[in-house]
């Protein structure tokens, strides 16, 4: 009997895409707490109940503001984070609910 060949979950695909990319995973840590990661000054929303500017993200991460929206899509697509607008600004919170899905079905795939 042959082995039929089953394909990875492309969600988890994506998912694991994403994080390939130290920077990326290393904003994805920064905002697992973002009350210890950011400063809460001169910040529009709660952080930890709307999430982290992208204007902040950039500042410490020292990258251009491009880059980080970039990389902050890439990480929404993959599932790992919501996006809100506070007036003209983007904030970027984790999903974690999403997160422990993908961390499951990863132990599930391998």
């Amino acid at each position: 009997m042959a082995d039929v060949a089953v394909s990875p979950d492309p969600e988890l695909v994506r998912a694991l895409r994403a994080l390939s990319n130290p920077m990326r995973l290393q904003l994805l840590l920064w905002l697992r707490e973002p009350e210890r990661h950011f400063s809460p000054e001169g910040a529009i929303a709660d952080p930890v109940a709307v999430g982290v500017c992208v204007s902040h993200i950039q500042a410490k991460s020292g990258l251009a503001q491009s880059t980080v929206s970039a990389y902050m899509a890439e990480l929404q697509r993959a599932g790992l984070v919501h996006a809100t607008r506070v007036g003209k600004w983007t904030h970027y919170k984790r999903d974690e609910q999403r997160i422990g899905q993908l961390v499951d079905l990863l132990g599930q795939t391998l």
